[in-house]
């Protein structure tokens, strides 16, 4: 089965999850990255971040390549204000079609709460029933833990079952 992971990583942490799970699992990455980069110091990036996901606003992206011809897409975010990123809707919103069809994963990297509210929304933005698996970590490289290696572990197994 040939997999990607598709992520956007503010802070290091989804980036952190993405390329141990890439490692896991065999599978390639695509880093989304906003031509206009977000805040990531101080109160600005609380507030600019919680703004742009709450509105649901849908940055112009750097150029990518996304090879359709995959079987599954892993989508990784930070979770903001109980949401997914910004940049994780322009990307659905750009390839809603051809993400019909494919078996969806998805994790999310948080400092507190929100990641089943964010997978809540992600489902209904790629109008699908459920996931074929998730994850939820909390700051995996800021604070590494034997709980984070293990959930990583346990949800690298169920992906390639």
């Amino acid at each position: 089965m040939k997999r990607l992971i598709v992520y956007f990583s503010l802070e290091g942490n989804t980036e952190y999850i993405a390329n141990k799970l890439a490692d896991k699992i065999g599978a390639e990455k695509l880093k989304l990255v906003p031509m206009k980069a977000f805040a990531d110091k101080g109160f600005a990036k609380f507030f600019w971040g919680g703004k742009a996901a709450v509105m649901a606003e849908k940055p112009e992206l750097e150029p990518y390549t996304f090879d359709a011809d995959v079987d599954e897409v892993i989508i990784g975010f930070p979770v903001w204000a109980g949401n997914i990123t910004p940049p994780i809707r322009t990307f659905v919103s750009d390839n809603h079609e051809v993400l019909k069809g494919k078996r969806i994963s998805a994790f999310a990297c948080q400092s507190g709460a929100g990641a089943e509210k964010a997978f809540s929304k992600l489902k209904a933005l790629l109008e699908i029933e459920d996931f074929y698996e998730t994850g939820i970590f909390i700051d995996p490289k800021e604070k590494p833990s034997e709980e984070n290696d293990l959930k990583l572990e346990l949800f690298s197994k169920r992906i390639l079952q």
